[in-house]
């Protein structure tokens, strides 16, 4: 009988070494080994649930890589990030709105947005997990965890066309107590304490418990008020509950709670090759220690003394913050040249926690099982930090500020022209413009400054926020077969419901609240609309004076029906074939809403109290519906996808510990919704789902009696439609290109002898985006036209493209409609800047309606072929190697140092590569020394991370032209280093 040998075969094979024990057999549910007995002479059975049952991993034709308890303790795997330095072709990286893309083969979550899914999902004990705060906490009390590499379109969760990642936590032990715990203390201050106690209860009962907590200093040293930030305070327990009523009968209960509350930072590092000439704000060749030009921002650009003289009048150009010639917000600002030295005014504010509640049935019937899996869970995050994590000069505005005061000073201009400027100066400079300057506070009844609530400080603040609040359940149903005879099988079906709500995130600065109080001050719109009653509108529905994406509700409502089959060709030969029907429907409420200029201030609060209002009808630039002045209403959105998904395998056993197999298998995965703009750009309303071929041949070989274990993957992809995300009008917009990718996979375990294990992983990938296909590059949208004028817009701060026959043509066209408004001609970019067009400042629009024949005004700009590009997040090279040495002492005690070094190849952190996006390799290295007490009672450990305390970057982030085209960038953790004790009884 080999049924239990291959229920999921196809996915293509490898396996990761086990460093200090091997996964022992469970005892509850042994692998079967009847038939394809694996390497049981190394005294090692590894055993997974990859395939829904418990199974040698090395019989089970996947791609999968699992990880003990021991294993993720020796090689110092502590969290989600760790796992990649590992594991072959695998990458990890923390993103910009407090989520994370863990890729598999090149593939991971480069879509970003609620409706999004991930390509990478995340399962405990077989359940699939939504929007999880696991890659936030630390690891403890789990069995394995397990990596399945491949699209997993049959058997497992939804939408995994990267891969799984099963953690598997630790059940209570039936047959007696048992108990440890730990403590460490490390470099940053670094407390970390482990615990778990596991009580029988009777002999068909048994309740486990466990926890850990984490308090540590910050890695990063903030030079504004000489602090430490990106601290970490956390904790979490898990409670578990097993019983066993009859030999065929098991009932799992899990509770688990996570809690973070600190000044954890979202982004590591802000990067950028400064522009001097203010149109891109940052450059498109290399990333530098410098900061974005600020004459680029939307801030810059509306708040320019530029912008005031044409939409204004000559009168109000000194009331501008700066010149967009001139001086800007971050001139004389020397960045660090360090990434884990920053400097801002705004401390970071982290908050998260997660729910989980399982539970687990398995019933065997003769020859049949039934497992029936519920999940719920409820989740939280809420997170702030600056948003240029920079200090801005106060001094570019101090003129602005000072005239300001003088316009809302009764005794100096009149009643009548103080009654328009008093409360933008009272909302912003309360106590003048020597005093402190206050921004927008983030709430989420869009109250701000102008109503009381702002956050101040002595320079101009800015800070974003991303939170929101999630709860979910699902259920899963799975019926197995376990005959005697040559054919069995696994139906199952899944249904999932998950709901976000108050989904925000938003930009606060102190240049938006000027800005927009300004233009409402000047434009007399004073709170116009909420001054009439018949609007019936709560007070300060249009105050908004800040940028905020608002997705108050999202509901996805999923479910799969699956099925496989698997017939014994011959003793060595099988066929496994399976079928998949995936039904995703969501729904979404959202609108965007930013620099409502009909009520910049409420007095107060109280829209019906003030008694200046002048009955104007301005149009607003940033109304989504024109039929209400102002008003950005939501928008109410429904889409649908369903697919049929499946695989074929063929798995031949050519000795008892030489396995080879192959696979084809078809991934999928939902498209979704892009949130509302503003101001409005034409972008598409939803995208499409991602469909992948994956085509897979692997080998398991294990030889000299257990010594040594060889496994070889290649895997070749054929992937539509793949999703990617780009920033637009400080909106994720997610597109679809299609891409070829193919790679090889190695992993080995040596064993010289039963003291000395060696592991080693290598890996190629090559991802590359496959036919023509055409966007702008937001770094340079001259498309690398040398007869191209980038232009950035002076009335939103966005970015488009003048082109034409000649540079003389467009570049006198630019200059001449410029000369008519005050504005000046175009000018070329430094020679190191990577971009060949020439740069100005204008008006897209109106360039657009003026623009003669053969002129044309692109926007977001010119489109390129990203034709043979590489994927994000895909090195071609990783290697991987962990030395381990057992020395044994007479008493029984043995000391076992090891060490460990990754190796990661190029990658680039966005699909228009380019060295500006280009992240260079990396190597990390590890390195421990533990003495264990007889019967392995009691440790004690010494321990180093990242022993060259390399600054290695996992990902980038690409913001707006509208925020000024600068690079946030992910890295791992610096050196850290410590002791750790620990007892088990």
């Amino acid at each position: 009988m080999r049924v239990k040998a291959a229920l999921l075969a196809g996915i293509c094979a490898t396996v990761v070494a086990f460093p200090v024990q091997a996964q022992d057999t469970s005892p509850e549910s042994p692998p079967d080994q009847t038939e394809r007995p694996g390497p049981v002479e190394s005294g090692n059975v590894i055993v997974v649930t990859a395939q829904r049952r418990a199974e040698a991993l090395q019989n089970v034709p996947i791609a999968v890589s699992a990880f003990s308890e021991e294993a993720l303790e020796a090689q110092q795997i502590d969290n989600a990030s760790d796992l990649q330095l590992t594991l072959p072709n695998v990458s990890f990286t923390k993103g910009n709105f407090t989520a994370a893309s863990f890729t598999i083969r090149g593939i991971g979550d480069l879509c970003v947005g609620t409706t999004c899914d991930s390509a990478t999902a995340i399962h405990v004990n077989g359940s699939p997990v939504f929007g999880t705060r696991l890659f936030e906490t630390e690891y403890f009390d789990l069995e394995r965890i397990e990596v399945l590499r491949g699209p997993q379109g049959t058997l497992f969760g939804r939408n995994a066309t990267a891969g799984v990642v099963n953690i598997v936590t630790a059940k209570p032990d039936l047959t007696g107590f048992h108990a440890k715990g730990e403590a460490e203390y490390g470099n940053y201050n670094s407390i970390k304490a482990k615990a778990m106690i596991n009580l029988p209860i009777g002999e068909t009962l048994g309740v486990r418990v466990a926890g850990f907590y984490l308090n540590r200093d910050g890695y990063t040293f903030n030079t504004f008020n000489n602090t430490r930030i990106d601290d970490r305070d956390m904790y979490a327990v898990r409670g578990s509950i097993r019983w066993e009523p009859t030999p065929t009968t098991t009932l799992d209960l899990m509770g688990y709670y996570f809690h973070e509350r600190d000044n954890r930072m979202r982004i590591q590092k802000q990067l950028c090759q400064r522009d001097p000439t203010g149109v891109l704000g940052c450059l498109n060749a290399t990333r530098n220690f410098e900061k974005t030009n600020f004459n680029s921002t939307f801030v810059g650009t509306l708040g320019s003394q530029e912008f005031l003289n044409i939409f204004i009048g000559p009168s109000a150009a000194g009331f501008g913050a700066s010149s967009l010639y001139g001086p800007d917000a971050f001139s004389g600002y020397v960045e660090p040249k360090d990434v884990r030295r920053v400097g801002t005014q705004f401390t970071p504010e982290y908050f998260a926690d997660e729910l989980q509640l399982q539970a687990h049935l398995d019933q065997g019937f003769g020859n049949m099982n039934l497992s029936l899996t519920g999940m719920y869970q409820e989740t939280e995050v809420d997170s702030r930090e600056d948003y240029y994590l920079g200090i801005q000069n106060r001094s570019v505005l101090q003129g602005a500020l000072n005239q300001l005061s003088v316009f809302a000073n009764p005794n100096l201009v009149g009643p009548a022209i103080a009654s328009y400027f008093a409360p933008l100066a009272a909302g912003i400079i309360p106590n003048g413009p020597a005093g402190q300057l206050c921004t927008s506070d983030t709430r989420a009844d869009n109250l701000g400054a102008f109503e009381g609530y702002s956050i101040c400080g002595d320079t101009p603040g800015a800070f974003d926020r991303s939170n929101g609040k999630g709860t979910s359940w699902s259920a899963e149903a799975i019926l197995s077969s376990d005959f005697d005879g040559p054919l069995n099988f696994l139906v199952g079906a899944i249904y999932a419901n998950s709901k976000a709500k108050d989904v925000d995130y938003y930009v606060n600065a102190f240049g938006i609240d000027y800005v927009t109080g300004l233009l409402g001050s000047f434009t007399g719109l004073g709170s116009v609309l909420d001054a009439d009653p018949a609007n019936n509108l709560p007070p300060g529905y249009f105050a908004t004076s800040f940028y905020r994406n608002n997705s108050p509700s999202f509901t996805l409502k999923s479910y799969g029906i699956f099925g496989e089959v698997y017939f014994d060709i011959s003793d060595r030969l099988k066929l496994t074939a399976g079928l998949r029907y995936n039904n995703d429907k969501k729904y979404i409420k959202a609108r965007t809403t930013l620099a409502a200029f009909f009520n910049p201030y409420s007095n107060d609060g109280d829209p019906f109290s003030s008694p200046y209002y002048p009955n104007v009808t301005l149009g607003d630039p940033y109304d989504a519906d024109p039929g209400t002045p102002g008003l950005q209403d939501y928008s109410i959105r429904n889409v649908g996808f369903d697919k049929v998904t499946g695989r074929a395998v063929l798995d031949f056993q050519m000795t008892p510990n030489n396995l080879l197999y192959a696979s084809y298998s078809r991934g999928y995965k939902s498209g979704g919704i892009n949130p509302p703009l503003s101001p409005i750009f034409a972008v598409p309303d939803s995208f499409g789902p991602e469909k992948i071929d994956a085509f897979e041949i692997g080998s398991k070989n294990t030889f000299l009696n257990g010594r040594l274990q060889v496994n070889l993957t290649g895997f070749y992809y054929k992937y539509s439609s793949l999703q990617l995300s780009r920033i637009i009008a400080r909106t994720s917009v997610n597109d679809t290109i299609d891409a070829n990718i193919w790679g090889v996979e190695l992993e080995s375990i040596i064993r010289p002898s039963d003291n000395w294990l060696i592991n080693m992983g290598l890996s190629y990938l090559n991802a590359e985006v496959a036919g023509d296909q055409f966007f702008a590059n937001p770094r340079d949208p001259g498309g690398g036209d040398p007869n191209a004028v980038i232009i950035k817009d002076i009335t939103n701060g966005a970015l488009c493209a003048v082109t034409g026959p000649s540079k003389a043509a467009t570049n006198g066209f630019v200059a001449y409609f410029n000369s008519l408004i005050g504005l000046r001609a175009p000018t070329a970019f430094p020679d190191n800047s990577g971009i060949a067009s020439t740069g100005a400042f204008s008006i897209c629009e109106q360039l657009e309606a003026f623009a003669p024949a053969g002129i044309d005004v692109l926007s977001p700009g010119v489109e390129v072929n990203l034709k043979g590009n590489k994927l994000p997040q895909a090195p071609e090279f990783k290697a991987s190697l962990g030395v381990q040495y057992t020395y044994e002492f007479m008493n029984s005690m043995t000391l076992v140092p090891r060490f460990d070094v990754s190796m990661t190849g190029t990658q680039y952190g966005n699909v228009f590569n380019g060295s500006v996006n280009r992240i260079a390799p990396f190597t990390q290295a590890n390195a421990q020394i533990q003495l264990n007490g007889p019967d392995d009672k009691w440790f004690v450990r010494a321990f180093v991370q990242n022993i060259f305390d390399s600054d290695s970057v996992t990902g980038l982030y690409v913001t707006d032209a509208s925020s000024g085209n600068y690079t946030n960038i992910f890295t791992l953790e610096p050196r850290r280093y410590g002791i750790a004790a620990g007892v088990s009884f």
